[in-house]
């Protein structure tokens, strides 16, 4: 998969994945993106009109807290039930 980058306002996060913030985490990660840039991508996938998050949830929190309007994701398929 390469990385691609979107949107972060394009990214909707489910309720089953909005969970307590860990804030330490997310100021490490912020402070590690800063220094690194993002090593690892979200993963997300594709919806009609926008992305739904599958993981990443942290990285994606730090990414706001610097204030950034895109991030890098590679885009997954949905699961088949």
């Amino acid at each position: 998969m390469k990385p691609v980058s979107v949107k972060i306002a394009e990214i909707y996060i489910p309720q089953a994945l909005r969970k307590p913030i860990d804030a330490a985490k997310v100021q490490a990660l912020a402070e590690s993106i800063a220094e690194k840039g993002m090593e690892s991508p979200i993963l997300v996938r594709a919806d009609k009109a926008r992305f739904v998050l599958v993981s990443g949830l942290h990285r994606l929190e730090a990414c706001k807290a610097l204030g950034e309007t895109t991030i890098l994701v590679n885009i997954v398929q949905a699961r088949k039930f």
